[in-house]
């Protein structure tokens, strides 16, 4: 990806501050009271505020600034970040080493189950908190907080459908207005108690460690919270660049953040009352509401933000054959990246629906939310480790083993700390991201048997540029055959051929692949192979962020000199059904699954958006 201009990078600093940095902005809404909840909180004294205000802070410097911001953005996937980035970049990198490679994907898979806890819980605690705002501002609109929210939430997932492009240009500016008013609220109060600012030396969290290891170890449940929407960093670095995002992160998020914390932490010092919502009661009470609505803003883009990334994780994983075709929908005409999956759109939304019913207060969901994001970026860490080693040619990269050692502690010591939530909450995004490992590893599992299957029939194994077609009947017109091997006969072929014995004047296999990158070059993108039995083997290589757009294809193809139209092919395809033949067996009903999912998959038909009047579709079955 190429470094944004000089003169373009306040622009795109400002666009990443609205996408990247929404869910990660919002945390200040609950983290810090978090931590003095009552029921599992600490006790309120003055040394354990300036000791949690330190572990908030070294806690964000050692996981945000170093780990993701400082080393993270320089592992990219050819521009690309993010979970599934991470882990096509380790598997380029372990394939030398099957059983390391088998660990590493398991492990890869894990963290993006994960993800999607982390992804379904967001928007529902940044809504929640925001709205409490309304409680703290006027004590008889409490009973209205919970539907206030459900609403905004319906309407956050009802606006995916059309589009995010007439809102998106407010999200930087709304945004950098929220920064704003974390950094003012946080300041004045800071200004009046300075010496909470003693907070920084790293010593009192150190020393509260070690001197009162129980209460360190609950409270780190609640301040790991400061960290949750660190992903977005990664993830969303193909958009943007490193460069922006880390000038935003220390230009403006980082010291807005810091501000707010240890503005929340001084009014505690000053008034202990107010930690039942420490973040509303900054600012006098004429300016709650004017604050609440601002927050409400903030939470939606941060819900906006993180729903898009759910649906590019899903997208990822769908090219990368961890789950099946789904339809996907581009939403924007000035940017690719933005796009739209009704089945995980409204999935999310009854998840998150469940969610608010379930606990129907924010303090309630914080219970849920830290185990899944620290069960992601430790897995992540985890995953560095196993593939650090192995990196040839760069003995640099060998070293980061060392911090990665460090932040794998850290993020274990965050993640068993929230583990003893599970009973107050943390039970959904574990029980959710068993739901989803369970899915994406039944499809990768039933893929590579069908193929197997299909691969093993004798005819099957017969490459179709050598095949004898002497004495088969040619018949005028073009058929193209989408076939998932590209050096084997697809199987309509064969079927079409059994049946009809004929075989068109200009026939092109065609084979489209999705590679464990983000994009192909054009150059290296369409190969094409000629067979002396005047079959056309046709093979299309995407990255896993690019459409698989039938024209696209043809266009490339042409500049190689095949041509051949749209309205005047005919597309055959293939849809197998999976058939029972072993007995079910203690698993046996993953196979169920996984025929499910291959049964309710996007037609080939309409994953590559051709003409519905010029498909042949044949079913065929494969025994497992």
């Amino acid at each position: 990806m190429s470094k944004p201009a000089r003169s373009g990078l306040p622009a795109i600093a400002l666009a990443a501050l609205g996408v990247v940095f929404a869910d990660i902005g919002t945390s200040p809404l609950y983290a810090f009271r978090e931590a003095f909840r009552s029921g599992w909180g600490i006790p309120l004294t003055p040394g354990n505020v300036y000791a949690v205000l330190s572990m908030i802070f070294w806690s964000v410097m050692l996981i945000v600034s170093f780990k993701y911001v400082t080393i993270m953005l320089r592992f990219d996937n050819r521009g690309e970040g993010g979970v599934l980035a991470l882990l096509s970049w380790c598997m380029h990198r372990l394939r030398s080493r099957p059983r390391l490679l088998w660990l590493g994907t398991i492990l890869g898979i894990l963290a993006v189950s994960l993800f999607y806890g982390d992804a379904v819980i967001t928007p529902a605690i940044s809504v929640l908190s925001a709205v409490e705002g309304l409680a703290v501002a006027r004590p008889e609109l409490a009973p209205f907080v919970l539907p206030v929210a459900l609403a905004i939430v319906v309407g956050v997932f009802l606006i995916q459908r059309g589009g995010t492009d007439a809102i998106g240009a407010l999200f930087g500016p709304l945004m950098l207005a929220w920064f704003a008013t974390l950094a003012i609220t946080g300041g004045l109060s800071v200004a009046q108690t300075p010496e909470v600012l003693w907070a920084l030396d790293p010593r009192f969290a150190l020393g509260f460690v070690f001197a009162y290891p129980g209460l360190a170890f609950v409270a780190a449940g609640a301040v790991f919270l400061c960290v949750t929407g660190v992903e977005a960093l990664y993830a969303d670095m193909g958009r943007f660049g490193p460069r922006p995002v880390r000038l935003t992160w220390f230009a403006i998020v980082l010291p807005a953040l810091t501000l707010n914390y240890f503005g929340q932490g001084a009014l505690v010092l000053r008034n202990p009352g107010a930690v039942h919502n420490p973040f509303f009661l900054l600012v006098p009470e004429e300016f709650v509401l004017p604050l609440t609505a601002i927050a409400i803003a903030a939470a939606v883009i941060a819900s906006l933000a993180v729903i898009s990334g759910a649906f590019s994780a899903t997208q990822q994983a769908s090219r990368m054959n961890f789950l099946p075709r789904l339809r996907v929908f581009q939403k924007s005409r000035t940017q690719k990246g933005r796009i739209y999956i009704p089945v995980v759109n409204w999935l999310m939304l009854l998840l998150v629906v469940f969610l608010m019913l379930e606990f129907g207060d924010s303090g309630s969901l914080a219970a849920a939310y830290g185990i899944a994001v620290a069960g992601d970026l430790l897995l992540a860490s985890v995953l560095m480790l196993i593939t650090l080693p192995r990196v040839k040619g760069s003995k640099a990269l060998r070293w980061l083993w060392l911090p990665f050692a460090l932040f794998a502690l850290v993020e274990a010591a965050f993640f068993a700390a929230n583990a003893t939530k599970v009973v107050g909450g943390g039970w959904f995004p574990l029980a959710l991201a068993l739901a989803a490992f369970t899915v994406l590893t039944t499809w990768r599992r039933g893929t590579e048997i069908v193929r197997a299957k299909k691969s093993a029939g004798p005819r099957n194994a017969v490459d179709g540029l050598a095949m004898d077609l002497s004495g088969i009947q040619r018949v005028p017109g073009v058929a193209v055959f989408f076939s998932s091997s590209s050096s084997r006969c697809p199987s309509s072929f064969l079927h079409n051929l059994k049946h009809n014995n004929v075989v068109h004047e200009t026939t092109i296999f065609l084979t489209v692949e999705f590679e464990d990158v983000p994009s192909v070059p054009e150059a290296e993108r369409v190969q094409i192979m000629r067979g002396p039995n005047g079959i056309i083997r046709l093979s299309a290589h995407l990255g896993y962020r690019e459409d698989p757009d039938i024209q696209g294809i043809m266009r490339l193809a042409a500049r190689k000199g095949l041509v051949f139209k749209v309205d005047e092919t005919s597309f055959f395809t293939s849809k197998p059904t999976v058939v029972s033949v072993s007995q079910r067996g203690l698993f046996g009903w993953r196979r169920s699954l996984f025929g499910w999912m291959l049964q309710n998959s996007t037609s080939v038909a309409n994953y590559f958006r051709l003409p519905a009047d010029r498909v042949i579709e044949l079913g065929t079955q494969v025994a497992i």
